[in-house]
């Protein structure tokens, strides 16, 4: 039952085989509302027993009632539950946006567009087809079959929660897979309440579980020998430790990891759109994006004109209670976040870098403890400064001049990230060049910060492996069993292989 949130702590169990669980030994953690900087919320504080039981409840429902439903039921509980979650999102958005800073409008479209993900996904559950393969003796019938894996494990980070939340789960539910979640402790609540509307709207028990917790109780998570595949979302060094874990068990893991996305903007692109590109790709959610389009490069014929623009735009933005409509801007999510911008920009101006807006700590009226950071623009920031190399996660744009088209292609794919990039331009002939040019899994064209339910979504280097979203994300949670049936009757000889 979804409980009705006032804004005042209160405690959130685990939900393992649909039943409120406190941590085994009674332990517990709190959260912290950024924009008070108090204390909110208290968590179920998971060890190795609570990983144990909702890995073995997770198992006995990928043997039981999930594995007994058609691929056809399973994916209309998908549907239904995508629906409750929509019917909610009021309710989500505001959690969400109490959790971890971000605007009520930016959690509360998240939430309304699970349904699509859910739904596509409920949709492609029944589609999940094998093929009989052709050989060249014509007396065996070859076929292959597309079956899930088992226990997922969905390790998700703390800026998008719902969002991440669905689109990790939504391809492995309808694969046949069931779910063990381990959210951030950051953002632990709004986990719980999608496990409880999946339960409201039919999935059986075990289906989908959530421990709350910290690193050790991912860390378990992710050595239980019966999880068979982990889905990640986060950080490049927890990515990287997550899939060495993961490898070392010879299980597969999809990890959609961090960014330095380069925005670019041509000389001949349209500047209005270019200008709202550049703000929304850094400082829309607080610059708190994988995607987050933190280094901009501005064609030198129109570099002083569009960066005293989104100069002027930044130095408007309303920053404030992410709860409140008018507010375009709220805290960063954590005081360790807010150091870290701190830090980062500091290092900047020592290294050479000019602020040309924002670089520091805000205090909003109303809320003097909040962590709130000024949207920051930076500029004459080298290519191997800290700043161009390493992911801020905050509301940091560093400005770059280029005179031409391979220069600023060395630039952007200067990285050893690899997830997205934006290109403003009206010529299609360059669009197209610099589309197939940048290191990059997404590149936006006259667009940024778009996703799809049915487009495939991840990384390039160490941005990640594996796809979210679209067909691909639900082959990442089927593994593929080759059957062979000989019709004929002549006896082979025993001792040399069929081929």
């Amino acid at each position: 039952m979804i409980v009705t949130h006032d804004g005042a702590p209160r405690e959130y169990p685990n939900l393992i085989d649909g039943k409120e669980t406190p941590a085994a030994d009674g332990q517990t953690f709190t959260s912290t509302n950024p924009t008070t900087g108090r204390e909110w919320g208290t968590f179920a504080l998971s060890g190795p027993a609570d990983v144990d039981a909702a890995v073995r409840a997770a198992d006995r429902a990928f043997h039981g009632p999930w594995a007994a439903m058609s691929p056809t039921q399973r994916g209309r509980l998908l549907s239904r539950w995508g629906a409750l979650i929509a019917e909610n999102a009021e309710f989500v958005g505001r959690l969400e946006s109490i959790q971890n800073g971000k605007v009520l409008a930016e959690m509360r479209t998240q939430a309304i567009v699970s349904e699509d993900w859910l739904h596509y996904y409920g949709g492609l559950a029944d589609k999940v087809e094998g093929s009989v393969v052709p050989l060249a003796r014509s007396s065996v019938l070859n076929y292959t079959l597309r079956e899930p894996l088992g226990v997922v494990a969905v390790v998700l980070p703390w800026n998008s929660p719902t969002f991440m939340t669905v689109m990790a789960a939504a391809p492995a539910l309808a694969a046949g897979n069931t779910v063990v979640i381990k959210p951030s402790e950051i953002t632990s609540a709004s986990a719980v309440e999608l496990a409880t509307l999946a339960l409201a709207a039919g999935l059986p028990e075990g289906v989908v579980n959530v421990m709350t917790g910290l690193r050790e109780c991912g860390e378990a998570l992710i050595d239980h020998p019966q999880v068979r595949k982990v889905s990640f979302i986060g950080s490049v060094p927890a990515g990287r430790a997550i899939g060495a874990r993961a490898g070392g068990r010879l299980i597969t893991s999809t990890l959609e990891l961090g960014g330095k996305s380069p925005n670019i903007v041509f000389a001949d692109a349209d500047l209005d759109l270019a200008e709202n590109g550049l703000l929304t790709g850094i400082f829309a959610a607080a610059g708190q994006t994988c995607v987050a389009g933190s280094r901009a490069y501005v064609h030198e014929s129109v570099y002083d004109e569009l960066v005293g623009r989104i100069v002027d735009r930044a130095g408007s933005i309303e920053l404030g209670d992410p709860l409140l409509e008018r507010t375009q801007m709220g805290p960063v999510a954590t005081s360790a976040q807010l150091a870290k911008d701190e830090a980062l920009v500091e290092k900047a101006v020592a290294e050479g870098a000019e602020v040309l807006h924002g670089g520091a700590r805000v205090t909003v009226p109303d809320h003097p403890d909040g962590f709130f950071y000024a949207p920051t623009i930076l500029h004459r920031a080298a290519a191997a400064h800290t700043i161009m190399r390493e992911e801020v996660f905050g509301p940091v744009l560093a400005v770059t001049p280029f005179r031409d088209d391979a220069e600023v292609v060395a630039l952007a794919n200067d990285s050893d990230f690899g997830l997205a990039a934006g290109v403003w331009t009206r010529d299609v002939r360059r669009a197209h060049t610099m589309a197939r040019a940048l290191q990059a899994g997404t590149v936006w064209i006259n667009t940024y910060r778009a996703l799809a339910y049915n487009s495939p979504f991840g990384g390039y280097k160490d941005s990640g492996t594996g796809r979210n979203n679209g067909l691909e994300a639900i082959h990442q949670y089927l593994q593929t069993k080759s059957v062979w049936c000989e019709l004929g009757t002549d006896i082979p000889d025993p001792f040399v292989i069929r081929v």
